[in-house]
């Protein structure tokens, strides 16, 4: 299960007129039971919120006033992510006649056609804050808040990547949070300027449409939807022809990759162009690094060295933190030992790859040594479906058959790519490519 949390606007999504439909809300109790996590990021304030939807207890985490307060409903603890209104600024706003103004924890809400006076009242006092619209509505933040930025608090709360997040809207406040997501998707009912920016717009509106995501995500953890998520791809480098040069790109989800060539080849630096683009895309990473290749790559954490190995339960801390990638230093652990420890290793990431869809992508170089042909424990551990594994190996036939198999995409390199498929083909008992 890769998309581990929904995280859905209110009102013009979930709900119309502040009502969501049975069915939907029937739906998403459906997803909580299937193991996901669900998050509201609305613009509307706490009180107001539960007189019109009182279920406020079916969510793990809200996110209120546009991304100003983070509400828990399972210990009813609130967090304000910005400082209040200054009162002298609501003040300046009633004497200069604005109306119908909502003053939250952190937001001041009112609405068109009052933004001039808003943007003046602001620029006035010196205040750093700006104005979010919500179609009619007239939101005033503090600089920086925003509910992209609620959301990161809430799965920051949660042990959650972004990445394992589905998120819907319908308006343009909800653009931030939305391009944040693994997953964007927009109700049928969306604006048209929304709709052109996400990954999925859906058939229906509002809560049916919710409830047409739902279903989705609980047939096929949509990935169906994959091969449209195009913002997340890794560039690997552009295919030559006679009408010029086309980008090859690596996709993002649910494969396993196997980089193999000769000695020399160029294997370390095509593994680490593409560790660079995951990181680069927010994708959280391991490394297994028998040789010290990967000692001064930034963006990981390395843990060991030649003298004290890395130990499973300090790799499994580090990587709880979703904003943390890692490198662990193999030279301290014998070559005998590696084939168990990455047997061991694969079993902790099977416990929190379920609950939270990560690390994205394991990454095992010199796999020949912890994958050798003739078997072991690390090779039985793979499984099935492993999926987000990169193995790198000097030839094909030097790794476990197992390994071989759930491999679904091959890159060869060195002077002899050719033979190298041919023979990795013949390995896996597949015709080879032109």
């Amino acid at each position: 299960m890769h998309y581990v949390a929904l995280a859905t606007d209110f009102d013009g999504t979930l709900a119309r007129d502040g009502r969501v439909p049975e069915a939907t809300l029937a739906a998403m109790e459906r997803l909580r039971l299937a193991g996901r996590k669900l998050i509201l990021v609305t613009g509307r304030e706490l009180d107001d919120l539960q007189r019109v939807f009182p279920e406020l207890d079916r969510f793990d985490r809200l996110v209120l006033e546009n991304g100003g307060l983070l509400y828990r409903p399972d210990t009813r603890e609130t967090v304000e992510l910005g400082p209040p209104p200054p009162p002298a600024f609501v003040e300046r706003l009633r004497e200069r006649g604005v109306p119908r103004i909502s003053v939250g924890r952190v937001v001041v809400a009112t609405w068109r056609p009052h933004e001039d006076t808003v943007l003046e009242a602001i620029r006035d006092m010196g205040l750093e804050h700006h104005i979010i619209f919500n179609k009619d509505a007239v939101m005033v933040l503090p600089s920086g808040i925003n509910k992209a930025v609620g959301l990161e608090r809430a799965l920051s709360d949660l042990g959650l990547a972004p990445h394992n997040v589905v998120g819907v809207g319908d308006a343009e406040n909800d653009h931030a949070f939305l391009m944040r997501c693994g997953c964007s998707v927009a109700v049928a009912n969306a604006l048209d300027s929304l709709k052109e920016e996400v990954d999925l717009v859906t058939g229906a509106a509002r809560g049916e449409g919710v409830l047409e995501l739902v279903e989705r995500m609980l047939d096929d953890d949509l990935a169906s939807l994959d091969p449209a998520l195009r913002r997340h791809r890794v560039l690997l480098g552009e295919r030559l022809d006679r009408e010029g040069r086309e980008p090859v790109y690596l996709p993002p989800l649910r494969h396993d990759v196997l980089i193999t060539g000769t000695s020399g080849g160029g294997k370390t630096n095509m593994t680490t162009a593409v560790i660079e683009g995951l990181l680069d895309l927010g994708h959280q990473v391991c490394v297994l690094d028998p040789e010290g290749d990967y000692e001064q790559m930034p963006g990981l954490l390395r843990l060991g060295d030649a003298t004290r190995p890395p130990s499973l339960p300090e790799a499994m801390t580090a990587l709880e933190d979703p904003g943390r990638s890692v490198a662990l230093d193999l030279l301290g652990i014998p070559a005998a030992d590696r084939p168990a420890f990455l047997a061991g290793l694969l079993a902790e990431f099977h416990g929190l790859r379920s609950r939270t869809g990560r690390p994205h992508w394991l990454v095992v170089d010199e796999a020949h040594h912890m994958l050798p042909c003739e078997g072991g424990p690390a090779a039985d551990a793979l499984g099935g479906d492993v999926k987000g594994l990169f193995m790198i190996t000097v030839e094909p036939e030097h790794l476990a058959r197992r390994a071989l198999s759930v491999a679904d995409r091959v890159i060869a390199v060195g002077r002899e790519p050719g033979r190298t498929l041919r023979r990795y083909a013949a390995l896996v008992g597949v015709s080879a490519p032109d």
